[in-house]
């Protein structure tokens, strides 16, 4: 199986923190968001949005990574199939889509994605606006947290999704210092060998 990614995405992490706690390889390829990788007419032949991570396992091209997660943890524990654990798993990684990315990506991309990019001087406006909303959000899940280890009681994919988000919360300027819950669960996910392997990714990417 090949993944077309760029590892500093929190997307894209999520998906190698999977597969590295599934043992599945996978053969990495680039695509360099920086300078428009992912526009180029070959990439967008494999995913016409035009966006990372892209898998392809023999004639299989699958975009978007929650369908790249669940492909490759089906049959896991990860991926419960039980009804109620995994509409529990299902909650929390369409909590993650809906809500908690579109709030980290308004202050992601002021004061990562333009400094990265040249894209000028960063927004307060858009920044405030985007940490209240991560402040909300992130009472949410600290509550959510209470007596359990993970967010939806086992270790499943849901944990990953997040926790590939909130490891960007830092270098975004966001704090999650008096979330204590959800600072202790960051640091367990954040501290498995999967996850240090794609936070390290991420890291090297730039």
């Amino acid at each position: 199986m090949k993944l077309y990614d760029f590892p500093f995405s929190p997307n894209c992490r999520k998906v190698r923190a999977v597969a590295y706690e599934l043992g599945i390889a996978l053969d990495h390829e680039h695509v360099d968001l920086l300078t428009g990788g992912s526009r180029s007419p070959a990439f967008l032949a494999r995913n016409p949005n035009g966006r990372v991570p892209v898998l392809e396992d023999g004639d299989l091209v699958l975009w978007e990574s929650t369908a790249i997660i669940r492909y490759l943890a089906a049959g896991s524990p990860l991926s419960p199939v039980a009804p109620r654990a995994a509409a529990e798993v299902d909650r929390w990684i369409a909590w993650q889509l809906a809500h908690l990315a579109p709030a980290m990506s308004k202050v992601a991309y002021e004061n990562i994605v333009k400094r990265l990019t040249r894209r000028g001087e960063p927004d307060p406006a858009r920044i405030a606006e985007g940490t209240a909303e991560f402040e909300r959000l992130t009472e949410i899940l600290d509550a959510a947290l209470a007596g359990r280890e993970f967010v939806a009681g086992p270790l499943t994919l849901a944990d990953f999704a997040l926790a590939a988000h909130y490891s960007l919360a830092a270098a975004a300027g966001l704090s999650i210092a008096r979330h204590h819950r959800v600072e202790s669960w960051l640091a367990r996910i954040s501290g498995r060998d999967s996850m240090k392997r794609a936070l390290h990714d991420a890291q090297a990417s730039l």
